[in-house]
């Protein structure tokens, strides 16, 4: 930051204020992804964010970093959001076939995909010493679903302190708190998340590599026919399959088999489509299935594979169309 800008910016310059907050957009947006579990709340928190800053610039006293103090306008734009309950409600769609019993039901969650095109570019800020999970551990899938299921508070501390990095005197600054709150609330978001996204026991092929490719491509292939088989051959034993915001959850073989039996029974003879794509850093694909009056193909959804080692330990599912946009990926494609 330069002492120049700041001054234009102070002044009214907006050109000056882009120059000083522009690096910072890119990772304040997956921040607030983090802490919301949206994208589309996530840009709507970052826009918040930036015209919160131009209005208070003369505000920002330079006791701290300009970055972190963006970082504080934004975590408190979150929690308000949060506390708000203003977000828009996440549609709740059924099945286009009667799921059999679940492992289990689970919790409702506030959970969208996001995509790897919004990953790129992102700054090489060092996260601070105390930092405890590297960048892409800390934008995975399971991680963004473990902190939804933490309390607002908890998610934030755990947030600035464990993925950015940030001390617990400059935690308690932010969220006008006490060293002695952060410090019981990221113990108390510590212990959840262990039991929440405990670590991979084997690490996933690295992205875009000839492992990945050959294991994402087996996989295409065998939902693309309906090969209930072939999809279980690439599953761990204790593999799980979600699809917030509905509550059903499967895990295991037996309960999978029956779950993908069922679903590829109820397709018929319509064609489905996989086209690739990646959100979170993980493998994923736009799914499509075929129009009974129409030579196309029209989107149903997105699902997410988390890879562990040679296998699949998890099958996410986004149904809708309205996430593909995100992603670059059409409505619809010709059969």
């Amino acid at each position: 930051m330069t002492t120049s800008a700041l001054t234009r910016a102070r002044a009214g310059d907006e050109q000056a204020f882009r120059q000083l907050t522009d690096a910072h957009r890119r990772e304040l947006q997956v921040h607030c992804y983090r802490i919301l579990g949206s994208v589309q709340d996530a840009e709507d928190a970052l826009q918040e964010t930036l015209l919160a800053a131009w209005r208070g610039l003369d505000g920002f006293e330079e006791r701290s970093s300009l970055r972190a103090w963006l970082y504080t306008i934004a975590t408190n734009r979150c929690l308000n959001a949060l506390r708000a309950g203003s977000r828009r409600p996440q549609e709740r769609r059924a099945l286009s076939f009667e799921p059999p019993e679940p492992t289990r039901y689970g919790e409702v969650l506030w959970l969208e995909p996001y995509p790897d095109a919004l990953l790129e570019g992102l700054p090489d800020a060092a996260p601070g010493p105390d930092a405890r999970y590297e960048t892409h551990e800390a934008v995975a899938l399971a991680f963004v679903t473990a902190l939804q299921r933490l309390p607002p508070r908890q998610r934030a501390v755990l947030v600035l302190r464990d993925v950015l990095g940030y001390r617990a005197a400059e935690v308690a600054a932010m969220l006008d708190a006490t060293e002695v709150s952060v410090n019981s609330a990221l113990q108390r978001a510590r212990a959840t998340l262990d039991v929440q996204a405990p670590p991979v026991r084997e690490r996933a092929p690295l992205p875009r590599s000839a492992s990945e490719r050959e294991l994402v491509g087996r996989f295409a292939d065998a939902f693309e026919n309906g090969s209930v088989e072939e999809m279980l051959a690439l599953l761990t034993d204790d593999a799980w399959v979600t699809m917030p915001p509905e509550p059903f959850e499967y895990q295991g073989t037996a309960a999978i088999e029956e779950f993908f039996t069922q679903a590829f029974r109820a397709r018929g003879d319509r064609n489905d489509r996989l086209v690739a794509t990646r959100a979170n850093g993980q493998p994923a694909f736009g799914h499509y299935v075929g129009d009974p009056q129409a030579p196309i193909v029209r989107a149903v959804g997105l699902i997410v594979l988390t890879l562990e080692g040679d296998r699949i330990s998890h099958l996410t599912r986004f149904g809708g169309s309205e996430h593909l946009a995100r992603f670059g990926l059409p409505r619809t494609l010709p059969l």
